[in-house]
């Protein structure tokens, strides 16, 4: 059994602290040569139009999680000792760097404040946002997660004292106490629109609340909005699995780089966040990917992590005005090429900078890029792991960023033009601390004027927006008459619930008819937020496209395949939703738009809705409209139980769907009388449509059949006590001879593939997607692992925990105890697989307790008896492996 683990970088530190990394010129070959093969050997791959140099080592940001850069450059960087995976408080740091001459090199540093688990950071003026996990003072045990921001007024790069809290509470504390916080809360950046964006993991949250009181609980994860002050909390996208940050272009497209894990590996899906929708994860996005907005792509194994949209000037063409997503998993920064595809987007990823697992990025207004990489410090840290480095391109020259607290309102105005997206965010926050009057004019004139370039009038209006209020709302409409910023002005005009009471709703009605599809995807989200009932008959004439198609019955859909077509009828069902127009869709059920009506309807746990879909199917003629009614009908036959917080749906979840803690409500019985009633009716052939009902929304309907049925499979026992005790070369060698051994012997994959059996590997792990999911699936190990890192996990499986297979002690009633890891759960039940391989099904109800082990399912010595060779044949195999 292996496991998603960290590397050795003794030998690289040595090295890279003690001289500048300005990559050599040369072909690629002699550049992955930059250094010694044992030293740096996962950074060493950047573009030659740009310089890397060291900034700091782990003797000042050791286990760095997360960094943010002033727009003057200072850095800030996020230290956790702590870990995913520790628990201890104590162990965490904002630690400011400053360069003060600007030569490239940190020559003061300071400890900015101490909080633990920093997972996002935010350097606005004399603020500092940070998202971290909080512990009890009485208890040391973790309480939950808090968006707080700090002060430094007298600027002598200390806090001036404990921070204030936006938002508290936003991650579930029960998980953070016992796995950590490697599902909880991560990332913060702020968009031009101001709003401060959060990427949420898959813990979710329950009652967090922001500053004004108002309390908010979502189950699973996504991406939640905050502004500044701490107040008008809300959900921007749900259905997420564990994604670390996001990136923000000039036009508030948003860009995420997340991963799943069905049971078939860490897979990592690239996605364009549009506000209201839903992604899917874990419930929708395997057998009901009509319902959901797909990623623009699955890229195979992986973890991502931080995430920037570069827009500067001094950087190359070929560099600038692409999101930059990290990979924690791959080492590697990636640069993804997106096109626009209708309202969303196409994309091409390529390799950028290569960094030992690398944690994030941020630029400043100079242009200068901070990277932060963990380097090989575990799931709970390691004070002699991680750095920080700069990138600059080439010939690049300091060019010193004015001092927007000594300009003047014409002047940050004029800021606004700039062509670095940092110089843009950082002239508007201080206008919004401007004279409201002054400054609402200067940006009004930018928003205004048609000769300005599209991205400064972007800034000007969510400038003016902010500033002006509800007052501005006349301007906008104005706005919405300009077919270069249409789309800008309807998200303005809705972007803030606080100022909607006087915005029009006919900008918005004619945006749905609008030539360009994000206008109509813009008209229909505003829609969504004014709450406007006589919206939702034109909401109902958004057609369906003929993509809008359920899979199969039992196969995985399209959930990473582009669909720009289905996201205009996507949007403006979730604004169905939101309105709550369950009389609109039940009273277009038999016309021409009935398709998105029923859609809408799915979701609608409403007596009245489904009163008004049985009397439609019992007045139509239509048999496939009837089919279509039916199905409505069984969907909503039970609903999703409120999230109360007390569990997760582990990183093994149930994909199934259509929920995941099914439960019936008030109108369960009637629809399931009306439904039995259709089905006694029906002859042999159509009584198959009810079965597979049965078995699509898992409404166990004894009588109607379908039903999964769970076969037992006969395992293969093996003695892994006997392996382990063999002692060959590997095992009377040190770690360190082996690992020296294996940098030399390069192994013979076949003869690897036959290890992988004799050793007992295949008690625990599979390698292809045909076969059952085991523990972590190996089939894409060697596109998240290098060699040396196989070989380290197989020879220390103790030294961190692979998300997903720590052991876990469950005790059952009747004196039942059952050891092992968690291959699936649900709601209802918990699969466990022993270290021999040998399957157990138990019943949520029986469980009595359940511990998570701090030891790995895989025992130390499983590879003792084999030789070098051997050995080095089965990491070689092993490392081939990249479905």
């Amino acid at each position: 059994m292996l496991k998603i683990t960290l590397s050795l970088f003794a030998a690289f530190l040595v090295f890279f602290w003690s001289a500048p990394i300005n990559r050599p010129s040369g072909n690629a070959e002699e550049n992955r040569m930059l250094l010694k093969t044992d030293s740096m050997r996962n950074a060493t791959s950047w573009p030659e139009e740009i310089n890397i140099t060291p900034f700091t080592g782990p003797d000042i940001t050791p286990s760095p999680a997360c960094l943010a850069v002033a727009p003057t450059g200072e850095v800030y960087v996020g230290v956790d000792m702590m870990g995913s995976l520790g628990k201890e408080p104590g162990k965490g740091s904002i630690v400011k760097l400053v360069d003060s001459n600007n030569d490239g090199k940190m020559d003061k540093h300071t400890v900015f404040a101490s909080v633990d688990n920093p997972r996002g950071i935010i350097s606005q003026g004399d603020k500092v946002f940070v998202l971290h996990t909080t512990f009890s003072a009485q208890t040391g045990i973790a309480s939950g997660m808090d968006l707080v921001v700090f002060e430094d007024k007298n600027h002598d790069g200390v806090a001036d004292g404990p921070s204030s809290p936006l938002i508290q509470n936003i991650s579930s504390p029960k998980f953070l106490q016992s796995r950590g916080t490697d599902h909880a809360t991560n990332g913060i950046r702020m968009g031009i629109d101001g709003w401060i964006y959060i990427a949420v993991g898959d813990f979710g949250f329950h009652d967090a609340v922001d500053r004004s009181g108002k309390k908010m609980t979502q189950l699973g994860g996504g991406i939640v909005r905050v502004r500044p002050d701490g107040t008008e909390m809300e959900v921007y996208t749900h259905g997420m699995r564990n994604i670390y940050d996001v990136a923000i272009d000039p036009y508030m497209n948003i860009f995420t780089r997340g991963n799943t894990n069905d049971g078939g590996g860490w897979n990592i899906r690239f996605s364009n966040q549009i506000q209201s929708g839903e992604y899917g994860y874990p419930v929708l996005f395997q057998h009901f990917t009509d319902e959901i907005i797909p990623a623009l792509v699955d890229l195979g194994g992986g973890s991502g992590t931080g995430a920037l949209f570069l827009d500067d000037p001094t950087w190359p063409a070929k560099f600038n005005k692409v999101p930059m997503m990290a990979d924690w998993g791959r080492n590697q920064l990636y640069i993804h090429r997106v096109t626009p595809d209708g309202p969303s987007f196409q994309q091409k990823e390529e390799e950028f900078i290569k960094l030992a697992q690398i944690t994030d990025l941020d630029i400043d207004a100079s242009g200068r890029v901070y990277l932060s990489a963990w380097d090989g410090a575990g799931y709970s840290g390691n004070p002699g792991k991680g750095f920080v480095v700069r990138a600059v391109p080439k010939n690049w020259t300091y060019k010193k960023f004015a001092d927007v607290n000594k300009a003047s309102v014409k002047e940050l105005a004029a800021m606004l033009k700039s062509e670095s997206a940092v110089a843009r965010l950082a002239a508007q926050q201080e206008l919004i601390a401007r004279n409201a009057k002054d400054a609402a004019k200067e940006t009004w004139n930018i928003a205004s004027n048609k000769s300005n370039p599209l991205y400064a009038r972007v800034a000007g209006i969510f400038t003016y927006t902010q500033l002006a209020g509800a007052g501005g709302n006349e301007n906008l409409v104005k706005l919405t008459a300009d077919n270069d910023v249409r789309e800008f002005a309807l998200r303005a005009l809705a972007d803030r619930k606080t100022a909607l009471k006087n915005v029009p709703v006919e900008p918005f009605l004619k945006g749905l008819n609008d030539p360009s599809e994000r206008v109509r995807i813009a008209a229909a989200v505003g829609l969504g937020r004014l709450g406007r009932a006589e919206a939702a008959k034109e909401l109902l004439k958004v057609k369906v496209p003929a993509s809008f198609m359920a899979p199969a019955l039992g196969t995985e859909g399209p959930h990473a395949t582009p669909n720009a077509a289905i996201i205009p009828a996507h949007i403006a069902v979730r604004s169905l939703v939101s309105l709550n127009a369950v009389d609109a869709c039940v009273s277009a059920i038999n016309t021409e738009n009935a398709a998105i009506a029923l859609w809408a309807l799915r979701y609608m746990h409403d007596p009245k809705a489904v009163n008004g879909l049985i009397a439609a199917y019992k007045q139509s003629k239509d048999e496939k409209l009837k089919d279509q009614i039916l199905v409505t009908l069984s969907r909503l036959y039970k609903k999703e139980a409120d999230y109360d917080g007390s569990w997760w749906w582990s990183t093994r979840p149930d994909t199934h769907g259509p929920y995941y803690k099914a439960i019936t409500w008030e109108s369960s019985d009637s629809i399931k009388d009306f439904l039995m009633q259709e089905w006694k009716q029906a002859n042999e052939k159509d009584k198959q449509l009810f079965a597979d009902l049965n078995s699509r929304h898992r409404m166990e309907i004894a009588e109607f059949g379908g039903e999964e049925k769970t076969v037992a499979k006969e395992e293969v026992k093996i003695d892994l006590e006997k392996i382990r005790n063999k002692k060959g070369q590997v095992g009377e060698s040190s770690i360190e001879d082996v690992m020296l051994a294996m940098a030399k012997i390069n192994g013979d994959p076949a003869i690897g593939k036959t290890l992988f059996t004799k050793q007992g590997c295949v008690a625990c792990h599979s390698i292809s997607k045909g076969e059952v999911m085991k523990g972590p699936f190996m089939g894409q190990i060697g596109s998240i692992m290098t060699r040396e890192q196989i070989a380290e996990s197989i020879l220390k499986p103790n030294a961190s925990i692979s998300q997903g297979f720590a052991t876990v002690m469950v005790t059952a009633k009747g004196d039942k105890n059952y050891m092992g890891f968690i291959s699936e759960e649900s709601a209802d039940k918990l699969v466990m697989r022993d270290i021999t391989g040998q399957v157990y099904t138990i019943k949520t109800s029986d469980i009595v307790s359940r511990k998570e082990m701090e030891t790995s399912m895989m025992p130390s010595g499983l590879a003792n008896e084999l030789s070098y060779e051997e050995f080095a044949s089965l990491i070689t195999f092993l490392s081939k492996q990249k479905k």
